[in-house]
């Protein structure tokens, strides 16, 4: 992808963002400070050698005309690989901010300058077409993800998910590693699933909560947690964990990714809807693990 946001750039958007309600934490003002950072800061960020050279003003406009898309943690590797896809294909940059997508909703509706969405689920792009701050035409399922348990890579650990299965004794007085189930996408399917399964009431009181899937992922992957759940491409995309296995699709609804342009986005935005679903950026996500959705993508 053309650029992201470093966190260094986010502080001021993140304070002002702060101040809403349901929107604190770590992971909230990293989101919303690095929104801040490309409306306010992008020349320096994308050219800091032009800007050297050049007047100010110059270096200036032409940054500020990226597209600037809020999009789920695990949408990270891929989606920058498919942003420098998109800027070779038409010449528009793309910068990006990750975070829980209950997190990045917050910050549209708090006034953050994003373009486009791109959650990990459908109910928050729900809440967001509900007070009009999408484009509703422009709203597209985009891709399918998989949910897995997940353990340390050196570990021999062997369990078979199924109803009544015994995590709990398998986490030998561990912590389970999952995304906070009461706000974040990959933490409501989580629950959902063991719910479902029948062992949620014998792990809930042992689960540590990450701020988004990344960092269940990342407890996992440094050995703090003994096992994780998140998805199958963020699994991909760490070498320290291995998938001990994959959790029924009918033990959680639909993991569905949806796009959808915000009511500020600029016209040229719908470029990039019709890029992000065409081929050259399917096969793409393809490589990282996620699945096209079935049925029409478009919801008019």
């Amino acid at each position: 992808m053309a650029r992201l946001i470093t966190r260094r750039l986010l502080l001021g958007w993140a304070l002002l963002a702060g101040l809403m309600r349901g929107a604190t934490g770590a992971g909230q003002a990293d989101a919303a400070g690095r929104a801040k950072g490309a409306a306010a800061t992008a020349p320096a960020a994308t050219a800091p050698a032009a800007a050297a050279t050049a007047p100010a003003a110059a270096a200036t406009e032409p940054a500020r005309r990226e597209l600037l898309v809020f999009a789920a943690a695990s949408l990270s590797d891929a989606l920058e690989e498919v942003g420098g896809a998109f800027t070779a294909a038409t010449g528009v940059r793309i910068a990006a901010s990750y975070a829980a997508s209950s997190v990045l909703a917050k910050q549209i509706e708090a006034g953050a300058p994003a373009d486009a969405f791109f959650s990990a689920d459908l109910a928050w792009v729900d809440y967001l077409e509900k007070r009009g701050l999408i484009q509703p035409s422009s709203r597209r399922d985009v891709l399918r993800n998989t949910l897995v348990l997940i353990a340390p890579a050196d570990s021999t650990l062997r369990l078979r998910i199924a109803p009544g299965f015994d995590l709990a004794g398998a986490l030998e007085g561990g912590r389970l590693a999952i995304a906070d189930p009461d706000s974040v996408p990959a933490g409501e399917y989580a629950r959902a699933a063991l719910t479902r399964l029948g062992v949620w009431s014998r792990v809930s009181d042992r689960a540590v909560r990450g701020e988004n899937v990344r960092a269940a992922l990342a407890y996992v992957a440094r050995g703090e947690a003994p096992l994780g759940i998140v998805y199958r491409t963020d699994a991909q995309a760490e070498r320290r964990v291995r998938v001990v296995d994959v959790f029924p699709e009918d033990s959680h609804p639909p993991i569905t990714y949806a796009l959808a342009l915000t009511a500020r986005a600029p016209p040229k935005a719908a470029q990039l809807v019709e890029f992000l679903t065409g081929d050259a950026a399917q096969q793409i996500f393809v490589r990282y693990g996620f699945t096209a959705p079935p049925g029409p993508q478009a919801r008019e």
